[in-house]
């Protein structure tokens, strides 16, 4: 059984930054894998970015060199470093780790970017 907590959403202005934080427990062996999504009103959920410990993290097309996804692996703990954020950027985001077949999905944390 695997639970996943996020935190660090919040209101931002354009422009601005936020880190989001997922931290994981119960029976975790890596963070390999582990990502973030987002889903916005009226929209279907997108996966925004996937964590590799060996350096090969994937990003959406729409976050690349704006969004870092990291991971702390004494902490259980997968970040997303979110800068230059735009209104588009708004969305509930989820953390997402899939194990032994079964889907794992966080509680969500809203975003709001907005002046």
């Amino acid at each position: 059984q695997v639970q996943l907590v996020e935190s660090g959403g919040g209101l931002v202005q354009p422009g601005g930054s936020l880190r989001l934080s997922c931290a994981a427990s119960g029976s975790i062996f890596s963070l390999d894998g582990m990502s973030w999504y987002r889903q916005a009103p009226g929209r279907e959920r997108e996966r925004v970015a996937e964590f590799s410990n060996g350096g090969y993290s994937m990003y959406a097309d729409s976050v690349k060199g704006r969004f870092t996804i990291s991971g702390d692996n004494t902490k259980s703990t997968v970040y997303l470093q979110m800068n230059s954020l735009k209104s588009e950027d708004t969305a509930v985001y989820y953390c997402y780790y899939r194990m032994w077949m079964r889907d794992y999905w966080g509680q969500g944390t809203q975003v709001t970017v907005s002046s």
